[in-house]
């Protein structure tokens, strides 16, 4: 069964030094309710379907498959919901991890959140300077919240 158990932070661009090879991501919802949300993204040239379930703690079910970007695009435009997410994602490698860092754009500009995926819900991880604090619980932050209610209706 796969499963992705990552955390979530918010990130203190200041502290970063220069970002560079972000890939562009576009991503629309299909369907999203309290069990599942089914997601479109095309990142690069590439497009792919997912779906996920609900979240217990960092974990939760999630299945991925490649589908044609031009039918990607189509979905995107015709069937997903709006706002579609716009974000660049950088990939910042720290202490045997990955932190995938997203700077969004459109009604999320001014989000910068950094997630890293763990082999295990309780691992011990070492943060990086530039990270302020975790919202891994905060539902505010997935990004299928942030197409319903943006992050510039809520923003401190």
């Amino acid at each position: 069964m796969p499963l992705e158990i990552e955390r979530k932070y918010l990130v203190d661009l200041e502290k970063l030094g220069t970002l560079e090879n972000g890939n562009r991501i576009k991503q629309g919802y299909l369907s999203t309710n309290k069990d599942a949300v089914v997601r479109v993204r095309v990142k690069n040239d590439k497009a792919y379907l997912t779906i996920k379930g609900s979240n217990i703690g960092a974990t939760r079910l999630e299945f991925e498959y490649e589908i044609p970007v031009d039918e990607a695009n189509e979905m995107l435009d015709k069937l997903c919901q709006k706002p579609v997410i716009d974000k660049t994602r950088y990939l910042i490698d720290y202490e045997n991890h990955t932190f995938e860092l997203d700077i969004f754009y459109g009604d999320n500009d001014g989000l910068v959140v950094a997630e890293v995926e763990l082999l295990d819900e309780n691992e011990t991880i070492k943060l990086p300077s530039w990270i302020k604090e975790e919202v891994t619980s905060d539902e505010r932050y997935y990004n299928s919240n942030l197409m319903k209610n943006p992050y510039k209706n809520w923003k401190k």
